[in-house]
């Protein structure tokens, strides 16, 4: 996420300066029923972005005959009117800013999109990846690179207006692409994963690679072979059959047949492409437009840095400098506040926080921010999960669409005795974001808790196939020790049950589904779970497969005797 780079004084800042932005044109934020677009390029164009939005993202919903269609996280959308303001937002390469006309920003909490105005066509960029956060918030699976990038790659080539939108027209540059540099076998197309040379390394073979995935969605949406689509995944990812079987069952060819088919459709040159009209009711003359003054535009901008890989470190003095002019700005507190966070300065960041919150206590950022940072200096104690939970239900009130709020309030209920809520909670922070894989993992993690080992293994079993491999490889591991669990939690009932049975109790369901049961002549035991939370200092696996861990938890040393380490 990108601002603009400044580091001026308080004379600079109020008098204007060189940057463009700086003192004029008046920066405006027009509003449409999803989108917020701040913008110095005039009330018109402002109001042009946020229609050209809401028509793209009403598309989307008739692509996927979804009747709503929601982002994962919230998104801002910034239009510069001139390439020099663009450029102090672009990603830096060999120490220079990149040219683009657009670029999607995204981020666990908030994404950007920044668009250069000046230029013809700023959208295609853009639009690929608003089509895959929408596809985020939206399919509930993960698909090959192919599809993903294929309909991202479609989605950015429709062209929309105030009478239609027109889908299905294939780019030229994909024409001259394919024709240049020749195409990808069908079979090693569908075979690319995320962590594949050809779909990380830039090139000829991953240009290739996107341009080819765009046609062969072209192709099926042209021929209405997108239903069979679901064929082919049920095959390939629920079956477990290759990729030549999957697409022989899905579409009643082998993928060599189909590499003679898709090069002589893209020789014809020819395609269908059809209209949706736009819908009714969207008026850009019915958005709201109010002012924006330049502390609070210089507070987006530095937010965008402050969520940036390449200006992150500029972000702090951008908020320090706006809090010159506008000491009590309630936004470059909390974006004060986060870039703290993110330092892990937990003292400065609360300080920035709680300011914010008196200038502004129906932020529900704030809320979450505080929440987010009482949880990383310790939200296991009890009076600080109270206080946690407290901030999260006030964030999720202001916000029900924040979904990080809701896992991480899952989080805290599932450890602060409410196992069963926190499963609810985490359902709802997945449906709101259902791609997002650490939602998943923490919800596998409650149903641990629960003792619901099946639903646990389940979903590890799903995340072992993340495009993560850090993920995969987590996802792997407790999936083991899920299994070992369960089978304890087996041996250990049947080590009841034969107690029991020793000791004279009998069990048997009656006919009104009660249990009843004897009197226990010697009741057994069962100790008291408890948690300890301290520091590893060493593991001693000199005695293997036995391991000794020495763990310091204040004034206290303890060691912890592992009998087996495989379980």
């Amino acid at each position: 996420m990108r601002t603009l780079i400044v580091r001026l004084s308080i004379t600079c800042l109020l008098l204007g300066s060189s940057l463009g932005f700086a003192a004029d044109p008046q920066w405006v934020e027009v509003r449409s029923p999803h989108f917020s677009v701040i913008t110095d390029a005039g009330e018109k164009r402002g109001r042009d972005v946020a229609l050209h939005f809401e028509q793209m993202r009403s598309v989307f919903g008739k692509l996927l005959t979804k009747a709503n269609v929601n982002l994962s996280v919230p998104l801002q959308i910034v239009a510069f009117r001139s390439t020099k303001e663009m450029r102090q937002v672009a990603p830096i390469f060999n120490g220079k800013p990149t040219e683009l006309a657009g670029l999607f920003q995204g981020g666990q909490d908030r994404s950007f999109i920044m668009l250069d105005l000046s230029v013809e066509n700023p959208w295609a960029v853009v639009f690929h990846e608003y089509a895959h956060r929408l596809m985020d918030g939206n399919l509930t699976f993960r698909t090959d690179p192919w599809f993903e990038e294929g309909f991202a790659e479609y989605f950015s080539s429709i062209e929309v207006d105030n009478k239609e939108a027109r889908v299905g027209k294939i780019p030229e540059d994909t024409y001259g692409i394919l024709s240049q540099l020749g195409m990808m076998k069908t079979a090693d197309l569908l075979r690319v994963q995320q962590y594949t040379k050809t779909y990380n390394e830039s090139g000829d073979h991953r240009t290739t690679f996107y341009a080819q995935s765009g046609l062969v969605i072209h192709y099926l949406y042209d021929k209405l072979l997108i239903p069979k689509l679901a064929i082919y995944f049920d095959t390939l990812q629920l079956q477990k059959k290759t990729v030549e079987e999957s697409f022989q069952k899905a579409f009643g060819m082998s993928t060599a047949e189909f590499d003679k088919v898709l090069y002589a459709y893209l020789r014809s040159g020819h395609y269908l492409y059809y209209p949706i009209p736009t819908p009714a009711g969207i008026v850009a003359a019915q958005f709201s437009v109010a002012p924006v003054t330049l502390a609070d535009a210089r507070v987006v901008l530095a937010d965008i840095h402050a969520h940036s890989p390449d200006y992150k470190d500029k972000a702090l003095a951008e908020f320090q400098d706006v809090l010159k002019i506008d000491p009590n700005n309630a936004t470059a507190l909390r974006g004060i506040g986060y870039a703290y966070l993110q330092q892990k300065d937990w003292e400065h960041a609360a300080e920035y926080f709680r300011k914010a919150a008196q200038q502004s206590s129906k932020d529900p950022w704030v809320h979450y921010y505080y929440a987010m940072l009482m949880n990383q200096e310790g939200g296991r104690q009890e009076s600080r999960s109270d206080e946690i939970k407290k901030e999260l239900l006030a964030a999720i009130a202001l916000d029900p669409t924040l979904a990080d709020a809701y896992s991480l309030l899952g989080y805290q209920q599932a450890i602060s005795g409410e196992p069963e809520k926190g499963v609810d909670t985490l359902k709802k922070a997945i449906e709101l974001s259902p791609r997002n894989e650490h939602y998943q993992f923490n919800l596998a993690n409650v149903y641990m808790t629960n003792r619901k080992m099946d639903e646990a293994i389940a979903i590890f079993h799903s995340l072992e196939g993340s495009a993560d491999p850090g993920m995969a490889m987590q996802a792997r591991q407790t999936r083991v020790q899920a299994e070992n669990y369960r089978e304890q939690l087996r041996t250990y009932a049947m080590q009841i049950e034969n107690q029991n049975s020793d000791h004279g109790i009998a069990l048997r369901r009656a006919p009104d589904s009660t249990v009843n049961s004897a009197k226990v002549e010697a009741p057994i035991t069962v100790t008291t779970v408890h948690f300890l939370k301290g520091k590893l200092v060493s593991v001693d696996c000199s005695a293997a497969p036995q391991a000794v861990l020495t763990l310091n938890a204040g004034a206290k040393s303890l060691k912890l005797h592992v009998r087996d380490t495989s379980h």
